[in-house]
């Protein structure tokens, strides 16, 4: 007789890569029913687009098809149900309608952020989820511009929300619809309030994702939109330039302050392929193994080279592979913030030494000056060789931290005594500077 027990038994051997553990180990597995020889059941997944979806139903039927006395399998793929948005439980918004809010940054203007934003979305809406795109730029909007919406008229519903253009699937608002050509000439109450009207007063309807392209920096207008719109995670676009990774830094800290998920990086422009000796050229520096991982701590989701195809407007659908990629990444990203435990360690700090201490009793302690000549941020380091610029005689011997921020479960950000505070310090790479100094053990 078949009985649930050996269901999930036989589903144990499916293994999320992400997670690496069991679907019935992670929750996944729910509303099992056996009807004499025939077997229904749901997989839950963390997020709707899931890379390993079919394989998992693929996998699931196989499994339980096997067991003795199973004539038909049906396996139902089904997404976590919207979590209740605090941020917009108490006032009216159209986003409540919304799964996931995802925010595409740079912090620095010229990496390509708003041509990231516009592929992911596009890709995503191809595959036939239901996808938004929020253009927050209100002083530099481009979205129109590449998705060749340029003088599009913008209605009103009945509830006076403005009504998105949907092109390609995707539903779209920008305040480049209302601007048209006209300079953007604006004080910041008024700005916050356009910005509060594209995303809280457009008729977005049931939506999966959608996507805000932030505009350049960390100042009012970013700190509106993580103040009012529980976002599910953020994504950071830059190069491996010395600029861009200083606001890179900037941009993990102001997110990470204001407890939205970081997803990862995406390295924009990373590369070239050379048509004639038919190899990679690394634009910046580094190689394809030099991710921004050992810099940040964050995942580098991947890097995009140089293609034609992201310099012209996306008039017309179009597939490319490198943001496929993107978005498998991202979206599993997303998953895995959504369920991760985070194992953050207490932290305490003096004049000496900073001191890290996890959940399961492991212990860590580095000298404030050996920590802070660590330091693998843009201003210490140099883009192209990778060797530190940064001078052991610079460094005061009584330095000492200030101010310690965790940066989600992957790294702490540390104020300096002597004013630099763009350091971002991962605890695998504190955890190797501990071992390599062998002045105080693990434990």
């Amino acid at each position: 007789m078949i009985n649930e027990k050996d269901i999930l038994k036989s589903l144990t051997h499916i293994i999320d890569p992400d997670f690496n553990q069991d679907i019935v180990s992670l929750g996944f597995v729910k509303n099992i029913h056996i009807d004499n020889s025939n077997v229904t059941f749901d997989i839950e997944l963390t997020t709707p687009a899931c890379p390993v979806k079919n394989e998992f139903q693929r996998q699931a039927e196989l499994a339980v098809r096997s067991l003795n006395g199973v004539k038909t399998v049906k396996v139902n793929m089904t997404s976590q149900p919207r979590k209740e948005n605090p941020l917009l439980a108490q006032t009216p918004s159209s986003l409540k309608n919304v799964k996931s809010i995802i925010a595409v940054s740079s912090c620095k203007g010229g990496v390509g952020k708003s041509t990231v934003a516009v592929c992911l979305a596009l890709e995503l809406a191809q595959r036939g989820f239901k996808v938004g795109l929020a253009d927050a730029d209100i002083y530099g909007p481009s979205i129109p511009t590449l998705l060749n919406l340029n003088q599009v008229p913008v209605y009103a519903n009945e509830a006076n929300q403005l009504i998105p253009i949907e092109v390609h699937h995707l539903k779209v608002m920008s305040f480049g619809f209302l601007l048209g050509d006209s300079p953007a000439v604006l004080r910041g109450p008024l700005v916050s309030r356009y910005i509060q009207q594209i995303l809280h007063q457009t008729a977005w309807g049931e939506i999966d994702y959608l996507f805000i392209d932030m505009p350049p920096g960390t100042g009012d207008i970013q700190i509106t939109i993580t103040q009012s719109v529980a976002l599910s995670g953020a994504v950071i676009v830059t190069t491996k330039q010395t600029l861009s990774l200083v606001d890179v830094a900037r941009g993990i800290l102001m997110f990470e302050t204001v407890k939205v998920p970081m997803l990862g990086i995406i390295e924009n422009m990373s590369y070239f392929f050379c048509d004639q000796c038919g190899k990679k050229h690394f634009i910046f520096g580094g190689s394809e193994a030099d991710v921004l991982r050992k810099r940040f701590g964050l995942s580098t989701l991947v890097q995009l080279p140089i293609m034609s195809e992201l310099t012209q407007k996306f008039d017309k659908p179009f597939k490319n592979e490198f943001i496929q990629s993107a978005v498998d990444r991202v979206v599993m990203a997303l998953g895995k913030s959504t369920i991760e435990t985070k194992k953050i360690p207490a932290i305490q700090f003096d004049d000496n030494q900073v001191n890290l201490t996890w959940p399961d009793g492991k212990k860590i302690s580095l000298s404030n000056r050996d920590l802070r000549l660590s330091c693998r941020c843009a201003l210490c380091i140099d883009e192209l060789t990778g060797k530190q610029i940064l001078r052991a005689e610079q460094i005061p011997q009584d330095i000492k931290a200030k101010e310690i921020t965790p940066l989600g479960n992957y790294a702490i950000g540390i104020k300096w005594s002597d004013g630099h505070s763009s350091g971002i310090y991962p605890y695998e790479n504190i955890e190797a500077l501990v071992k390599e100094k062998g002045t105080v053990k693990l434990t």
